[in-house]
C-alpha cells in the first residue's frame, strides 16, 4: 500500500515538472521569437513612441493646477 502511494506522489510530481518545463518553453519561445514585420503584412503595433527633444526651440513648460 505504501509502494502504491510513492509511485502516485512520483507520478504526479513527474507531471507537475513536465507542465512546468512545457510552460518555461513556450515563455522562452513568445520572448526570443523575432517580432519583425515581414513584407505584406502590417508591423506590430507598438505602446509608445519615443521622440527626441526639437533642437532648435526652447524648451516650453506650462504650470496647471490640478
Amino acid at each position: 500500500m505504501v509502494g502504491e502511494a510513492e509511485s502516485g506522489a512520483v507520478r504526479e510530481l513527474l507531471m507537475v515538472v513536465a507542465v512546468a518545463g512545457i510552460g518555461l518553453l513556450l515563455a522562452l519561445v513568445a520572448a526570443l521569437a523575432p517580432w519583425h514585420p515581414w513584407p505584406g503584412r502590417a508591423a506590430p503595433a507598438s505602446l509608445v513612441e519615443l521622440h527626441g527633444p526639437d533642437e532648435g526651440q526652447a524648451a516650453v513648460t506650462e504650470l496647471t493646477a490640478g
